[in-house]
């Protein structure tokens, strides 16, 4: 199975999100600890993994149409995943497990640096590049995923 966890920090705007084997307890609180700062108000959905989050935290009901509660939602992560799917419907048809976590990050950072100008966008790009090479046969490699190509 492969699932995406992911949570955006509402004073930065800024997105954290990847792939994960598994949506139990631990390994959906583990992402939360290792993205989020200790003194963090965190917000979920109601899913049992998140109960005994080590934060001050706070559940939206969503399996009871409950999606805003004063200031507590999820209307930001939400989003993220709403583009998510719309880009699969759109213009990536086949995201296959094998390769899904690139796409995760693609649009983590497209999300992260839709607010600044084009330039910065560009050299952040660049930035992100150097010294990085994927090669076709490493593209291809078996990494433990189903690649979803017909046999």
């Amino acid at each position: 199975m492969a699932a995406i966890v992911g949570m955006k920090d509402r004073d930065s705007n800024q997105m954290r999100a990847e792939m994960v084997d598994r949506t139990d307890a631990e390994t959906l609180q583990e992402f939360i600890v290792r993205n989020a700062d200790v003194f963090a108000e965190v917000y979920t959905d109601d899913a049992m993994a998140y109960q005994s989050l080590p934060f001050r935290y706070k559940s939206i009901k969503h399996s009871i149409c409950e999606y805003v509660r004063e200031a507590e939602h999820t209307n930001g992560v939400e989003s993220f995943w709403s583009m998510f799917k719309r880009a699969h419907k759109g213009t990536f048809h086949k995201m296959s497990p094998k390769h899904l976590n690139r796409y995760v990050q693609e649009f983590v950072g497209r999300h992260n640096l839709c607010e600044v100008d084009t330039l910065a966008q560009m050299a952040s790009l660049a930035l992100g590049l150097s010294g990085k090479r994927l090669k076709y046969r490493e593209l291809i490699a078996d990494n433990g995923y189903e690649s979803g190509a017909r046999s």
